[in-house]
């Protein structure tokens, strides 16, 4: 275990610590660390006294996600993005049973697209997929958070008694659509250090968290090497089988095309030692700790859940595999984005009247290895129960797809652990967000919940 080995050995300053200021700090260092986010315990509701939530009433029946490949390079870099969704929500009819004319609504996030291109490759997908066109859809973006508030948004929704079915996930091909900051066109965001701050390169803001949290490069490496690890296992046991629906696309090469299935996840690399990782140089900032090796990878990929009402479950008689407890959203500083889920989970976790000892696995998103190991130090979690298949490091960060991936991988995670007798309860989802935010969501298993095949 990477933190029983090389126990981090940075300071734990908490997040809240730095928001005490003194006078003879600058006045812009002040209004950074006193107005930066709320304490985590504003805001949140708790629980109804009995326990009871209509969010209980809604469950998840099926998950599926395709193959994560590399952005530019990999397996899926020629996939269009309605390919993408078109090949999970299929999956997803074929293994429930379910109708197309029967599902309410579809919701995908995405990160990156523009708005109205992507809500269109949404729809068309979905029409592609056999949809009547009575089916709905439509897009949200929380940017890194997207995919898991696509969940929470159509959890809500189903709720509320829109609808009884529903169908929630999403989606990214940062090969055709990549990270690019091309600042604002309102001069007064040069004046708010804040509003600045969210135009800051993703790259810096891990080097910030790095510099300002004392996380030493030399865990970041170990954390990096253990992902590939873990995700390599993973894969080599076939733990990602059942969650992955194989993706048919066009591969060119040169004059000629030719059809391929991707079925595999091609960013993990089982060679990826600590020595390796050590010698990359920082690609960020001069005298920075993050590297090509120790940062998340740019990904294509998509995933998608069904959920639908309890009862309509039971009539259907479809295997329950969890119910979404909770969902918080959080702001924090801009400049250190990555925090963001320091805060997040225990507001999660508060609404869900939980602890994190009551928490199995914890898939907790690599972006980069400098604010996942201020998260775990910051939250005092049990490595062994974070990320157990690896995390962003090697399976990759397909942005808006990726809280839907996480959900997904958790899920069948949970389910197995059911299956084989190990046990798996409560498990969380969580991940930073570009411009300085956090989300965090606490799934239930079902008891006696069993993988779907």
């Amino acid at each position: 275990m990477v933190g029983a080995a090389h126990s981090p050995s940075f300071t734990r300053s908490s997040y809240a610590s730095t928001r005490r200021c003194t006078a003879s700090q600058p006045p812009v260092q002040r209004a950074l660390k006193v107005t930066a986010v709320a304490a985590p315990e504003q805001g949140i509701r708790p629980p109804a006294a009995n326990g009871s939530s209509p969010l209980h009433d809604v469950v998840i029946v099926g998950a599926v996600r395709t193959p994560m490949c590399k952005a530019k390079v990999g397996s899926l870099k020629q996939a269009l993005v309605d390919e993408l969704v078109l090949s999970v929500l299929k999956e997803l009819l074929r293994r429930t049973g379910v109708a197309a004319e029967d599902v309410g609504d579809v919701c995908f996030g995405s990160g990156l697209g523009p708005s109205s291109k992507r809500a269109n490759e949404v729809r068309t997908a979905l029409l592609l997929a056999g949809f009547p066109p009575s089916v709905p859809a439509y897009t949200v973006n929380r940017q890194c958070a997207a995919g898991l508030q696509s969940i929470a948004d159509m959890a809500a929704s189903i709720a509320a008694g829109y609808y009884d079915i529903g169908i929630a996930g999403g989606v990214e091909s940062m090969s055709h659509s990549p990270m690019m900051w091309e600042g604002s066109d309102n001069p007064l965001v040069e004046e708010n250090q804040h509003a600045k701050d969210c135009l800051l390169p993703m790259g810096i803001t891990s080097d910030n968290v790095a510099a300002r949290f004392a996380v030493p490069r030399d865990l970041q490496d170990r954390l990096a090497a253990s992902s590939h690890a873990k995700a390599a296992a993973a894969q080599a046991a076939g733990r990602f089988k059942d969650e992955i629906v194989a993706v048919e696309t066009t591969v060119k090469e040169g004059d000629e095309e030719r059809r391929v299935v991707v079925d595999r996840d091609d960013g993990i690399r089982p060679d990826f030692s600590f020595e390796k990782l050590s010698k990359l140089r920082a690609c960020f900032k001069k005298g920075g700790t993050t590297t090509v090796g120790n940062a998340c990878q740019t990904t294509d990929g998509a995933a998608a859940v069904m959920l639908m009402r309890r009862g309509e479950a039971e009539r259907r008689g479809l295997p329950i595999l969890a119910t979404l407890k909770s969902f918080a959203a959080v702001g924090v500083e801009p400049a250190v984005m990555g925090i963001g889920p320091a805060v997040a989970i225990p507001a999660a976790l508060e609404k869900a009247g939980l602890s994190k000892d009551d928490i199995d696995v914890f898939e907790l998103n690599e972006a980069f290895a400098s604010q996942f190991a201020y998260c775990l130090k910051e939250l005092g979690l049990d490595e062994e129960k974070v990320n157990p298949n690896g995390g962003a490091i090697a399976l990759g960060h397909p942005i808006g797809c990726t809280g839907a991936r996480q959900t997904v991988t958790l899920l069948h995670e949970m389910a197995r652990r059911n299956s084989n007798g190990r046990g798996a309860h409560y498990g969380v989802v969580s991940m930073c967000t570009g411009s300085g935010m956090g989300a965090a969501a606490v799934f239930e298993a079902e008891n006696g919940s069993a993988e779907q095949e």
